[in-house]
């Protein structure tokens, strides 16, 4: 049931590491960096193998195992080895699903159009050292290994400090809102009663004017007059006879 092993900087014997069989027929990644391996004539046979690490090794040939062992196989690691041409790779044609393959520290890499040359001869990669045929980056399948997985959580760290603020100040924006809203109905309110005062005012008025209305003209007449301050001259006509 293992599908990943990894056997880095163990000792191999006459290119073979011991235990390593065809028994872990499930095996999907196999990791086998500088265990000083002269070549992979001993691999054993892994149908559902994906990816391949062999970097730090002396492997300068012999790929043509790759085809009959590992038929699946997707990624390719060989930096490090002793590989100096291009025809070397050419047994990698065999391997239709082989879409990466890194050639770090190898002395091939040194040739003139290497790149172009081995996009030519394996028409099939995606990704050489890590960048395709346009000079675009792969992307990384495991980010936490240097990194970003941190940074990431630390950016959304930030995000969430920064929405807390944000709501923070939302809630304060929200406050003086309703501040002013109390503020404006008090407002309104102190308008109504003063509207209501001039009303009850207004109406004192009119009630009196009706009641001055309903009396007698002459009545009526001596009771501005008696408003005024005047008399009345029929009280000046009384006063010159007596």
């Amino acid at each position: 049931q293992v599908k990943e092993l990894v056997l880095d900087n163990c000792r191999s014997d006459d290119g073979k590491v011991v235990g390593l069989s065809s028994d872990f027929e499930n095996l999907e990644f196999l990791s086998m960096i500088n265990v000083s391996l002269l070549s992979i004539s001993n691999l054993p046979k892994l149908n559902k193998l994906r990816k391949l690490e062999l970097s730090d090794n002396r492997i300068s040939g012999g790929l043509e195992v790759l085809a009959e062992r590992t038929p699946n196989l997707t990624h390719l690691n060989l930096s490090g080895n002793k590989i100096k041409d291009i025809n070397t790779l050419e047994p990698l044609k065999k391997l239709p699903n082989l879409h990466s393959l890194d050639l770090f520290n190898c002395e091939v890499t040194m040739l003139i159009n290497y790149r172009e040359s081995v996009f030519t001869l394996l028409p099939q990669l995606t990704y050489l050292d890590g960048f395709d045929a346009d000079d675009r980056e792969a992307p990384d399948s495991d980010p936490e290994a240097d990194g970003d997985g941190l940074e990431d959580e630390y950016e959304n760290g930030e995000e969430d400090d920064d929405d807390e603020e944000d709501d923070l100040d939302e809630e304060v924006i929200d406050d003086e809102e309703d501040e002013d809203d109390d503020l404006e109905g008090e407002e309104e309110e102190d308008g109504v009663d003063d509207e209501e005062e001039d009303e009850e005012e207004d109406g004192e008025e009119d009630e009196e004017d009706e009641a001055d209305d309903d009396l007698p003209r002459g009545e009526k007449r001596k009771r501005n007059l008696e408003d005024e301050g005047e008399e009345d001259p029929e009280d000046e006509e009384d006063d010159e006879d007596d």
